[in-house]
């Protein structure tokens, strides 16, 4: 399981495992319930790249982030720590 602590948005971290470059288990701490559960049904069984190119650069308001970019960038640092 890794865990990504989130910037500027409602959620607090971010969980999800990686099993063969496929996203599986993601859940969310705090934020917008029913939203973040959608989030993590549609991405479930994706491709890393996939949910990355989907996801990055999604804006909530003017924070200049999101959960779902916030995801996004969780997956890029996982990518980092695992070449």
């Amino acid at each position: 399981m890794y865990t990504y602590n989130t910037k500027n948005v409602c959620s607090k971290t971010i969980n999800f495992d990686i099993e063969n470059n496929i996203v599986k288990n993601v859940s969310f701490k705090n934020g917008c319930n029913g939203n973040l559960k959608g989030i993590s049904s549609l991405v479930e069984g994706l491709d890393v790249d996939t949910v990355i190119e989907k996801l990055k650069g999604i804006n909530c308001g003017q924070k200049g982030t999101s959960c779902p970019d916030q995801l996004a960038n969780a997956l890029e640092n996982w990518k980092k720590e695992n070449k």
